[in-house]
């Protein structure tokens, strides 16, 4: 095999084998292929597309490009989480700790932000002493120990990915869905958890925008899940606004405590309830989402799911009084309000204003060197359907600088549509796919070469 042939024949529509996605994937990690010719390789991919089954063998190969954890001597079922990534989004630092309070062992592996959506490693590094760099022998010592860690990604798990990752980021190639859908399995089933439950976002401060792109997404990777002999499932959910009312690092870790103290917004509690729910099904400790709510509100109720998240704060090397004394997060030097131009009904609230506001406010990243401040954000006091009546305050700007303020806020007013008449609020979930049958039935530690 050659680079040059594998790329002719995707570029003329051909259906790789096994054998030769195995043959690329080496390729990219002894760097043996160059960046130009998995550059080509990609763009042929955008145009030509994948089967499910080249799909289900690429992501394989590239699961077991490096190591792959084995989680099977830790306690009970282990289980991972996901999110296609939006604004606001601090679901992780909610469900998780419901799920691990009702005996799922939670094991998981995150990213940080990049561009408007937000990254959980960012948001657990806003509490003061918080480590998120664990290395395998403490991450699956404090699984067993607390049951709940979410720590930075091995290096040493799945290589490939990272390198046709950021070959993707600068050559157009980021819009092709058998890309995506492997990129984040591969780092699913190379983390070892026995049972993965995502969050597939749909909304205009989602990367799919459209109910039938996000629906799509999600069956294949909960088909690449069965392939790897991981119960998957998936909820999809609404980002067309942001995720509860607070977006920016410390401002979210706060709104995610008060969560667990049972005071969390609704669309925040709906999803987390759900995305729970589900990591319980695909665990095996429930036959529905739905059977599930019982014990994962009183999880919350009863401060199992609020303890636990402090445990994993102190085995990390935070305080765990944060949980319940957010007032240690970071705090912002300058707090500007935001108020509505007119009275009536906010109709809309666009996710991807409001995002791209707090990151040129410091919350987030440009690119994979920016600092982040841990203490800048949008603090949403009106959402969509809200009544507001005119210069009553709608938002706050939480900025290291009056500058930086003044300049977040005309623009944050222009994120926030609003009209006479009260609109449609339709569920934010749309839909939840159960995990599926195994599919083809690999071995899950199995080798590919």
């Amino acid at each position: 095999m050659d680079a040059v042939q594998l790329i002719e024949r995707k570029r003329d529509g051909a259906v790789h084998t096994a054998d030769e996605l195995q043959w690329l994937v080496r390729g990219v990690v002894d760097e043996s292929i160059p960046d130009y010719q998995l550059s080509s390789w990609l763009m042929a991919v955008v145009w030509r597309g994948m089967t499910r089954d080249e799909t289900g063998d690429f992501t394989l190969a590239m699961a077991h490009s490096g190591d792959v954890l084995d989680l099977s001597g830790l306690p009970g079922t282990t289980a991972d989480k996901h999110s296609t990534g939006g604004v606001g989004d601090k679901t992780s630092l909610v469900a998780c700790p419901m799920a691990a309070a009702c005996g799922v062992t939670v094991a998981k592996m995150s990213g940080r932000g990049l561009g408007h959506t937000g990254g959980t490693l960012d948001k657990l590094e806003s509490i003061p002493g918080v480590t998120v760099d664990l290395g395998t022998e403490r991450f699956m010592r404090q699984a067993a120990d607390v049951g709940l860690v979410i720590a930075g990604q091995s290096a040493d798990l799945a290589p490939a990915d990272k390198r046709l990752y950021a070959l993707r980021d600068v050559t157009g190639t980021v819009p092709s869905q058998p890309l995506i859908a492997s990129s984040i399995m591969c780092k699913k089933i190379a983390a070892g958890a026995e049972a993965i439950a995502l969050d597939v976002k749909v909304g205009s401060g989602a990367f799919a925008q459209s109910e039938p792109e996000a629906r799509a997404l999600a069956e294949l990777m909960v088909d690449l899940g069965a392939d790897a002999g991981r119960p998957t499932g998936a909820v999809l959910t609404r980002m067309d606004q942001p995720l509860g009312h607070m977006v920016g690092n410390g401002l979210e870790v706060r709104e995610a405590c008060a969560a667990l103290r049972g005071s969390g917004p609704a669309d925040l509690m709906e999803v987390s309830l759900a995305v729970a729910g589900l990591m319980l099904v695909a665990a095996g400790l429930a036959s529905s989402v739905d059977s599930a709510r019982p014990a994962l509100k009183d999880a919350m109720l009863s401060g199992r799911a609020k303890d636990k998240l402090a445990s994993m704060i102190e085995a990390q090397g935070g305080a765990p009084e944060t949980v319940d004394d957010t007032s240690r997060l970071p705090a912002a030097a300058v707090v500007r309000p935001v108020t509505a131009e007119r009275a009536g009904y906010v109709t809309a609230l666009d996710a991807l204003a409001v995002g791209q506001v707090s990151v040129d406010l410091g919350a987030g990243r440009r690119s994979k060197d920016d600092r982040i401040d841990p203490a800048a954000g949008v603090e949403l006091i009106a959402k969509t359907g809200s009544t507001v009546a005119r210069g009553e305050e709608i938002a706050l700007v939480h900025a290291a600088d009056p500058d930086a303020a003044e300049a977040a806020r005309s623009r944050l007013a222009q994120a926030f549509t609003i009209g006479d008449a009260p609109p449609a609020e339709p569920s934010i979930v749309i839909d939840t796919l159960l995990p599926s049958p195994a599919g083809r039935s690999y071995p899950p530690q199995s080798p590919v070469w």
